[in-house]
């Protein structure tokens, strides 16, 4: 690589980036900025009432750059971005939506963040093993891609009794590193209801612990399989002996009293699995913590911060930044029998979620507020996939241990990688989850000079770019240098470029010192080096 001229090239490509004063601005759209729905009228009232001003709308580009990306984590690619950009309907936001809610990879991508937040890992130190989590890993992503009622997923998830490797929901209690009441109810809080039960005072922890006092593990003649399974017999407390020597009467169980967290008693039959008490309990409208959670998860997931933040540590001293948006989203996900896609669809249409990136008001509350779209770096999975797609190479994913092997074939996409365990130099230095916790907080986006330095110098990245097939399919199309250098854009930015930047690529392609092949290679690796490609915005 030419590297002082790629250096000077970089560097247009960087300030023309998200936040940068360029002349011609290709991140903004000119459209009046009026609200769309009831989340509209709930921001921009929470913003005036704090005198906040929101950003503007963001430019077609952008929006189908972030929709595909928060969709369906997959960029979209040259021939996607165009026609949305030529399309000229009123209401082709929207219709891009509704296509994208439908899209299969809807189904990976979301699995993926559940995958995290469920432990799916066949390794140390969760060890579902491989047949295990490969189970695990499909149901989740079968109710995802069916559309599967969240109420329904959750009484399933804490309910199933079964096989590890033909009932794959019993694995919740298998991923859990203690097979304690406590910790297996401190896990069903942190999922199911968003806080860490481990802060609560003991007394209101061992009432919800009691609800899967009763959880059996039994092995079977299959190597690593297990049945997890009601057992009315199991006990985790004794009642001390009174007196001591041979006559002294024996240590008896006694099972923990159950007390939802609400505070409300229960009463148990001794044959009713009290798993069953507690999902029914769980997933009532009126519970407090159940609807509320996974909007929560939902609204950050989508738009780059909870409504309550950290999204996973809901308390009574962490309140809502807007509490009458989490109110109306719980409202409508009850209305709709838990469904998440009606919530997605009410989030992404709202002109909230279609903000510009770059802040108009830097005034403190204006991020909690929801003022303008929050930068975010590509997750791991999400960035390699995307380089992948832009050159037209694929990853090689395996794990040797534990057995059996595990051997994804190629062009395995890392967003749909089933087991946690299966990693990679790139992921591991990107910041994927060890999934060790459950906490969305093990997922690392923040950038270093360590990956900045992976992607600007590392063999890895440089060989998708020399030997990709697409850039040889874009070379060998021999199309001019106007034609060449918009597909780049469209095909690493979604957008087309602007007229500088258009010039400075011009001069540079056209370099008589520098072969054709050579500084079209230099221009995709400014691109992808740009913050513009490795951030959503």
């Amino acid at each position: 690589m030419s590297v002082s001229f790629a250096a000077v090239l970089l560097t247009a490509v960087i300030s023309a980036g998200p936040g940068a004063a360029a002349p011609v601005r290709p991140f903004e759209s000119p459209a009046a900025l009026a609200p769309a729905g009831k989340i509209d009228e709930l921001v921009f009232a929470r913003l005036k009432k704090l005198g906040l001003e929101p950003s503007p709308l963001c430019s077609d580009a952008v929006f189908v750059r972030r929709v595909y990306l928060d969709v369906i984590g997959t960029l979209p690619t040259a021939a996607e971005a165009k026609e949305f950009l030529l399309d000229k309907t009123s209401d082709k936001r929207r219709a891009l939506i509704d296509r994208l809610l439908q899209r299969n990879e809807l189904a990976d991508y979301w699995a993926m963040k559940w995958s995290d937040l469920l432990r799916i890992k066949a390794e140390f130190p969760i060890n579902l093993w491989p047949n295990a989590a490969q189970a695990y890993y499909h149901w989740i992503r079968t109710s995802i891609r069916e559309n599967k009622p969240f109420d329904r997923f959750a009484r399933e998830l804490l309910t199933s009794s079964g096989s590890n490797f033909r009932v794959p929901p019993v694995n919740f209690y298998r991923a859990i590193q203690s097979r304690q009441p406590a910790a297996i109810a401190q896990a069903v809080a942190l999922a199911m209801m968003g806080t860490r039960a481990e802060k609560w005072p003991p007394e209101r922890l061992a009432g919800m612990s009691a609800f899967f006092a009763k959880i059996g593990y039994k092995s079977t003649g299959e190597w690593k399989e297990e049945i997890v399974f009601f057992d009315p017999n199991a006990t985790t407390a004794k009642e001390p002996a009174q007196g001591t020597g041979k006559d002294a009467p024996k240590v008896r169980a006694v099972p923990p009293a159950a007390v939802f967290p609400d505070g409300t008693a229960a009463r148990i039959p001794p044959d009713r699995d009290p798993r069953e008490l507690f999902a029914d309990w769980l997933i009532d409208a009126k519970n407090p913590w159940f609807a509320r959670n996974i909007v929560n998860r939902a609204w950050c997931w989508l738009d780059g911060r909870g409504i309550i933040q950290e999204v996973d540590d809901i308390r009574p001293d962490n309140p809502p930044s807007n509490p009458e948006l989490l109110a109306y989203l719980e409202q409508e996900l009850i209305a709709s029998h838990y469904d998440l896609r009606h919530i997605y669809r009410l989030i992404l249409n709202s002109k909230t979620y279609q903000l510009s990136s770059l802040a108009r008001d830097t005034q403190p509350g204006a991020e909690a507020n929801f003022a303008s779209y929050p930068l975010r770096r590509l997750e791991a999975e999400v960035l390699i996939d995307a380089i992948c797609q832009v050159t037209g190479t694929s990853e090689k994913y395996s794990s040797a241990i534990p057995e059996p092997y595990t051997f994804l074939p190629e062009g395995h996409r890392s967003i749909a990688l089933p087991d946690g365990s299966i990693t990679s130099p790139f992921l591991d230095e990107f910041g994927r989850p060890p999934r060790d916790t459950g906490l969305e907080s093990e997922r690392n986006n923040r950038i270093s000079a360590a990956q900045r330095l992976n992607m600007l110098n590392s063999s890895h990245i440089q060989r998708k770019l020399e030997q990709g097939t697409r850039l040889q399919e874009l070379l060998a199309a021999r199309q001019g240098p106007r034609p060449l250098i918009e597909t780049l854009y469209l095909t690493i930015l979604s957008r087309y470029p602007t007229g500088a930047e258009t010039q400075t690529a011009l001069r540079y392609i056209n370099n008589d010192k520098l072969a054709r092949r050579q500084a079209v290679i230099d221009l995709a690796w400014a691109l992808v080096n740009s913050a513009e490609f490795m951030y959503r915005h």
